[in-house]
């Protein structure tokens, strides 16, 4: 009993470790990337594989070594799954729409909507321009639905 124990306290420990471990690379991602989208990749992929791997390894370790389960320990690792990856995209989906800078690779991509570092002034203005308008039509076209 005392073997099986142990056995499972060093698998515990190693998945807590092994938690650590991504929550490292995803630390270093977050440093090294080079725009908005790469750095919410590396945040939310590897924070909600380091969580989870943690928290597994916590609720191994109190159900063999002290007898008991957590009840927080189970909510925390739901509630993190569920929010991390929606919250992630929803960040990543707010900087598409504001016009985030994008990294490229080739030279084919250089020159995409996206990209805007590689526009010229005037086409920045235009688009500016287009976007206010496109705003203000969605606005006023719910204003007048809230008249009628």
């Amino acid at each position: 009993m005392a073997m099986t124990n142990d056995i499972i306290e060093l698998l515990a420990a190693f998945l807590v470790f092994a938690g650590s471990l991504i929550a490292l690379v995803s630390a270093i991602g977050l440093v090294r990337f080079r725009d908005v989208f790469l750095r919410i990749h590396a945040a939310t992929k590897a924070s909600t594989a380091s969580v989870l791997l943690t928290l597994v390894g916590v609720f191994i370790y109190f159900i063999i070594a002290q007898g008991y389960y957590s009840v927080r320990t189970l909510l925390a690792l739901v509630f993190i799954n569920i929010t991390a990856p929606v919250g992630g995209h929803l960040i990543s989906r707010a900087a598409y729409r504001t016009g985030a800078y994008m990294y490229q690779k080739n030279a084919a991509q250089q020159n995409t909507d996206l990209n805007k570092e590689h526009l010229d002034e005037e086409a920045k203005r235009q688009i500016r321009i287009e976007k206010r308008a496109k705003r203000r039509k969605r606005i006023y076209s719910r204003l007048d639905k809230d008249d009628a």
